[in-house]
C-alpha cells in the first residue's frame, strides 16, 4: 500500500471522470469498505458528471460525481479520497470541481461524520439522518395490494417521485426500470405509491419507496421481500420514516447511515402528499 510520503501531490491531476476510470473507482471504494460493484458505479456515472484524481501512472486516488436532476437540483456523491492522501486538501479540491459542475443548482448529499466539517465550511446544512438497513430477509406473507408496474405506469411513477423528492428525476426512474423492477400500489385504477428494486453490492437494494403512508411503504417493500426469503436486501431510509422497527423484524438491521445535507438550507416537507420512505441510494437520494 502506498503512503502519503510516496504519493506526491504535484504528481496528481484532476480530470473528467470517464468509463475508463471505473475499475480504479471500484478499487478505491473497496479500500473505503463500500460494497459497490463496477455495475453500481457505471449506473451512477451514466446519470452524472464527475471528476477523478489520478497519479501520473493513471491510478485513481480520488473520485466525486455530480448527478443533476434537470436545472432544479443536483446530488453530490461518490466522494472518496485514497486513505494515503487524506488531510492534504484533496477532498476540498474534488468538492470545488463538483460545485463547478453543478453551477447554480441547489445541492444535496449524504455525509459521513468525517466529511461533515468540510461540507459545513462549504455551506451545506444538516437536514436529517439516513439509516442503512440490511441483512437476510425473514419469511413474510406477500401483500395483496401491490403488483409489478406496467409500462404505462411510468408517467404516474415519475409524477409521484417528483412530488415527494421536490424535483423531477425522470432519467433516474428510466434507469431503475431498465436495471431492476418497479412495483406499485394501485387503488381504483390509480397509482398511489411505488418502489424499485435492483441488484446492488452484496445483494439487492429496495428504493426509492414513495408512498402516502407507512402501511403502503411496508406493503411495497414486503412485495419484493416476500419472494426473497433468505436473500440479502438493503434499504436506506430517512431517519423519520418510522420503518426501522418493522425493517428489523424483517431481518434488515440498522448498520449505520449518514447525515442528509443541503445547500442552501431548506425547511421540512411543505405538503401532505406522497413521501419518500426509502432512498434510491445514499448517492442518488
Amino acid at each position: 500500500m502506498q503512503t502519503a510520503d510516496n504519493i506526491a501531490s504535484d504528481n496528481i491531476a484532476l480530470i473528467a471522470f470517464g468509463p475508463e476510470h471505473i475499475d480504479g473507482a471500484v478499487a478505491l471504494s473497496r479500500q473505503a469498505k463500500w460494497p459497490h460493484r463496477p455495475e453500481d458505479w457505471r449506473m451512477v456515472l451514466e446519470l452524472s458528471s464527475g471528476t477523478v484524481a489520478v497519479t501520473h501512472q493513471g491510478r485513481v486516488v480520488g473520485t466525486i460525481l455530480m448527478t443533476p436532476y434537470g436545472r432544479d437540483c443536483a446530488a453530490i456523491n461518490m466522494v472518496i479520497v485514497d486513505e494515503a492522501l487524506r488531510g492534504r486538501g484533496f477532498g476540498r479540491r474534488l468538492m470545488d470541481a463538483a460545485l463547478t459542475l453543478a453551477g447554480d443548482r441547489p445541492l444535496r448529499l449524504t455525509a459521513t461524520e468525517d466529511g461533515l466539517p468540510l461540507y459545513r465550511k462549504l455551506g451545506f446544512v444538516e437536514c436529517g439522518e439516513i439509516r442503512q438497513h440490511q441483512g437476510p430477509v425473514k419469511e413474510i406473507a406477500a401483500p395483496g395490494n401491490v403488483g409489478l408496474a406496467a409500462a404505462d405506469d411510468i408517467a404516474a411513477i415519475k409524477s409521484l417521485d417528483r412530488d415527494a423528492f421536490g424535483v423531477g428525476r425522470g432519467a433516474l426512474i428510466d434507469r431503475l426500470a431498465v436495471h431492476g423492477q418497479l412495483a406499485v400500489v394501485r387503488r381504483n385504477g390509480a397509482v398511489e405509491g411505488f418502489a424499485a428494486i435492483r441488484t446492488f453490492g452484496r445483494g439487492e437494494v429496495v428504493g426509492p419507496v414513495v408512498a402516502a403512508n407507512m402501511q403502503d411503504a411496508q406493503a411495497l417493500i414486503g412485495f419484493f421481500a416476500a419472494v426473497r426469503t433468505g436473500a440479502f436486501l438493503r434499504v436506506d431510509t430517512p431517519g423519520d420514516s418510522g420503518l426501522a422497527p418493522w425493517l428489523s423484524e424483517l431481518g434488515l438491521l440498522e448498520v449505520g447511515g449518514g447525515v442528509a445535507m443541503r445547500k442552501p438550507a431548506k425547511a421540512g416537507r411543505e405538503n401532505a402528499g406522497p413521501a419518500i420512505f426509502a432512498l434510491a441510494s445514499q448517492a442518488l437520494g
